[in-house]
């Protein structure tokens, strides 16, 4: 169990503006602060991607922001979720096909919420949050569970065949 149990109580958000016109960013504030206080659900707003557990990304994914984009998406610890908040991050809004703005963020990293809305509203993203909570407790339930190795490993041709290990691993685990 570890800290695990502590962790899903407190999530860490970390903000990223993909290139957009700032107005999620604007609501996303908004519900820091007093009067919709999202870290009533113990969240903490960080700047540290290897603290965090929820990426929170505005705007469409542009042509500079994309390796960073996917850079601190895998600088992140499992297990981690992805909300994608406004519909310029969930398909590009009203930014898609331009010169310099490529897509949604969905054609890069794996998005778990999408908040919709242009600029979505602060209870819509604390809703996402709430989404996203739910989530990340099933991904640290998942990652709990031991796993059996059932089976052999073959060689054949010089390499190493797994894939008669891996049809008896989804026979046992749909069995549990």
């Amino acid at each position: 169990m570890g800290l695990n149990k502590f962790r899903a109580k407190s999530p860490w958000i970390l903000h990223y503006n993909a290139g957009s016109c700032n107005g999620c960013d604007i609501e996303i504030l908004a519900c820091l602060s007093p009067k919709y206080d999202v870290e009533r659900f113990g969240m903490i707003n960080t700047g540290n991607p290897k603290q965090s557990d929820i990426l929170l990304i505005t705007g469409p994914v542009t042509e500079r922001c994309r390796e960073r984009l996917v850079d601190l998406y895998s600088q992140m610890p499992e297990p981690k979720v992805v909300v994608a908040c406004g519909s310029c991050a969930s398909t590009g809004g009203v930014f898609r096909d331009m010169y310099g703005t490529e897509c949604g963020v969905d054609n890069y990293i794996p998005v778990d919420v999408s908040v919709p809305g242009c600029a979505c509203r602060p209870e819509q993203i604390m809703q996402g949050v709430v989404a996203a909570l739910g989530i990340l407790a099933q991904k640290n339930k998942d990652i709990e569970k031991p796993v059996r190795l059932a089976g052999k490993v073959t060689e054949q041709d010089g390499q190493t065949n797994r894939r008669e290990l891996a049809g008896t691993l989804e026979a046992t685990n749909a069995k549990n």
